[in-house]
């Protein structure tokens, strides 16, 4: 950016919880200031994830049991405001959303060194600066704190990465909530060169955890709608199932070494019955339900492992970094809006 700051800004306010008609587009928003250890990010793109929809909807509120689709346009009934953030504490609205911030700082406060104005950075989207480090502690940016649907972001200088390739900012822009839940649960639960089953592959998480096991490399069963077969093979995936496909006939039991899992659902006990006995199971998603029927014994009569993730080693995003620079994952962007149309953007992605 060339010039002086504007002293506001456009950005999409979430006024509450509830539905789409909760965000409101904006040119009067006033523009942040980057305080000490904070740099100002003008930017330039920002994907649009599940959980910013999860969010406004108040999805994670543990009175919400349905599947995060039959709330995505019109929000649900019944919540409870006090734990349906990330965090379990309330939002403070308004919030500006966005979990991935992309662009270039223009601006830094006191103790970042100046020369790091102009770098091109990725911010990692779960934050934590404003927890001081603590174990299984952060802040998701676009929820915690203010994210990427606005001009311009305000982040910690040590979790803004400068990032070094030839990507136009949109495919940039679609790494860092996808890609790092998706490195996360591989990291947690020590994926190599073994046979891994991925639900919801051809999401963006899942797309995404395609691609990074392969990197690893895995053999990958992927679970995906058979309209979306041939995308999710060109990702690396060795071999795709529909989604509504008898799992154990296709696969057989205890033939899988680690279940990456981003659906949950009804269909949830069968991903036990698939692991191998020592196997590991690794989740951050429930698109298809949060509530699931587990059978104690499989679990500790085959030894298995059950993995939550959520909160992020540091080495999670500053590999990612590694991996755009070095060109060994790439970047999926189906369409680009302007911020203006947040609403139909949303609506697509559902």
């Amino acid at each position: 950016m060339s010039g002086t700051i504007p002293t506001t800004m456009t950005a999409v306010h979430l006024v509450g919880h509830g539905g789409i008609e909760m965000l409101h587009y904006r040119e009067d928003v006033p523009t942040p200031t980057a305080g000490p250890g904070e740099v100002l990010i003008q930017n330039a793109a920002a994907g649009v994830n599940n959980t910013d929809i999860n969010t406004r909807i108040g999805w994670y509120s543990k009175k919400v049991t349905e599947e995060t689709n039959s709330g995505g346009a019109d929000g649900f009934d019944r919540i409870d405001d006090d734990d349906a953030s990330w965090s379990g504490a309330p939002l403070t609205f308004p919030r500006i959303q966005g979990a991935d911030v992309c662009g270039q700082i223009v601006a830094v406060g006191e103790g970042v060194d100046k020369a790091r104005i102009g770098e091109r950075v990725l911010v990692r989207n779960m934050l934590r600066t404003y927890v001081n480090y603590r174990p299984y502690e952060c802040w998701t940016i676009g929820s915690e704190c203010d994210g990427g649907f606005a001009q311009f972001t305000v982040a910690p200088a040590r979790e803004t990465h400068k990032v070094d390739c030839d990507w136009s900012d949109a495919e940039l822009a679609s790494i860092p909530c996808a890609f790092s839940t998706a490195e996360n649960m591989l990291h947690r639960a020590n994926v190599g060169a073994e046979k891994i089953l991925v639900t919801g592959a051809s999401g963006g998480v899942g797309s995404a955890a395609v691609q990074l096991a392969k990197r690893r490399g895995a053999t990958v069963i992927a679970i995906a709608s058979s309209s979306k077969a041939a995308d999710v093979l060109a990702l690396g995936a060795d071999r795709v199932i529909d989604r509504h496909a008898d799992l154990i006939a296709e696969i057989g039991a205890s033939e899988i070494d680690v279940v990456v899992d981003l659906v949950a659902g009804e269909q949830w006990p069968t991903f036990l019955d698939l692991l191998r006995r020592g196997g590991r199971y690794a989740t951050a998603g429930a698109i298809a339900g949060p509530i699931a029927e587990i059978d104690v014994r499989t679990l500790y009569l085959k030894d298995l492992t059950l993995f939550g993730c959520t909160f992020q080693e540091d080495e999670v995003f500053e590999n990612l970094i590694s991996y755009i620079e070095r060109g060994e994952i790439r970047p999926i962007v189906a369409k680009t809006y302007p911020l203006s149309e947040i609403a139909i953007a949303q609506e697509d992605f559902r």
